[in-house]
């Protein structure tokens, strides 16, 4: 008899550069029951980006319509633009017993414990310095020099909110950083309270005794 479980919603978190992206990208290709959450968001798309897979592309009229209607689970204002998660694919996701991951920061994050703290799981995820950060962020060669130097200047504030989550890797190498995560995600599908079926397959297995 399978077990049936309720899905958990799993967010890394981190300064732009420290590598959540590239951690959660590893996650999705390792493991078939997990499906990224697809944020809306106003700002440009970037020539490498497809709408639907990478984000949403709306604009600003459409996206306060989709807060006055309840359908973001979370929404910030990030570097000028906006993003959110809507409701509805993750509330059915896990509902069906699939876990959903999320590439936020710390303001939507604070936003899902309000909202769904029993389904919530959340891994911070810092760089092993400030140098190392700002190489990394000058590796990527996606963004300006003024907007690297934003990025760096925002990095502290967001750092600072590392204690407010459940779990935290300092990202020395991606690889031995994606099996941290992937051993959280495993550990926090066992929990008791997510395994709804438990009940019924212990009843089975005393009857059958």
């Amino acid at each position: 008899m399978e077990i049936r479980r309720r899905g958990l919603m799993m967010v890394l978190s981190s300064p732009s550069g420290a590598g959540k992206t590239t951690i959660s990208r590893m996650l999705m290709e390792r493991d078939s029951n997990l499906r990224m959450s697809i944020s809306v968001t106003t700002r440009a798309r970037r020539p490498q980006e497809e709408h639907g897979r990478d984000y949403f592309f709306i604009d600003p009229p459409a996206f306060e319509r989709m807060v006055a209607a309840g359908a973001l689970l979370e929404h910030a204002l990030v570097f000028g633009n906006r993003y959110g998660t809507p409701r509805a694919p993750v509330e059915q996701s896990l509902s069906d017993g699939r876990d959903v991951l999320f590439d936020i920061d710390w303001q939507g994050t604070q936003q899902l414990v309000e909202k769904a703290r029993s389904d919530l799981v959340s891994v911070f995820v810092l760089p092993p310095s400030t140098a190392e950060l700002e190489r990394r962020l000058r590796a990527r060669a996606a963004d300006s020099e003024d907007e690297v130097q934003r990025r760096m200047a925002k990095a502290a504030d967001e750092m600072s909110h590392w204690a407010e989550y459940d779990y935290v890797i300092v990202n020395h190498d991606l690889e031995d950083s994606a099996r941290k995560a992937q051993a959280i995600l495993t550990a926090e599908r066992l929990r008791r309270e997510r395994q709804s079926g438990l009940s019924d397959f212990v009843r089975e297995l005393r009857e059958d005794g």
